[in-house]
């Protein structure tokens, strides 16, 4: 048994909706990166000077770079 009143979406209709959703979609998530905090990590204590060694792969200790 089908339904007499239903009828399958036109390509463009199913386009429209497609569309509108992901507006809703994008509008939702500008509005929660608008509410979030920065992330901050605590202060190393006793760590090395500069830029995290070990995020390019490498630490140095003494001078001497060693891959991990």
């Amino acid at each position: 048994m089908t339904d007499p009143e239903y009828r399958p979406d036109t390509d463009d209709e199913k386009k429209a909706r497609i569309a509108a959703a992901a507006r809703r979609a994008l509008a939702e998530a500008e509005a929660r990166r608008a509410t979030r905090k920065p992330a901050s990590s605590p202060r190393e204590v006793g760590g090395r000077d500069g830029p995290d060694p070990a995020r390019y792969g490498d630490y140095e200790v003494k001078g001497i770079a060693c891959d991990f």
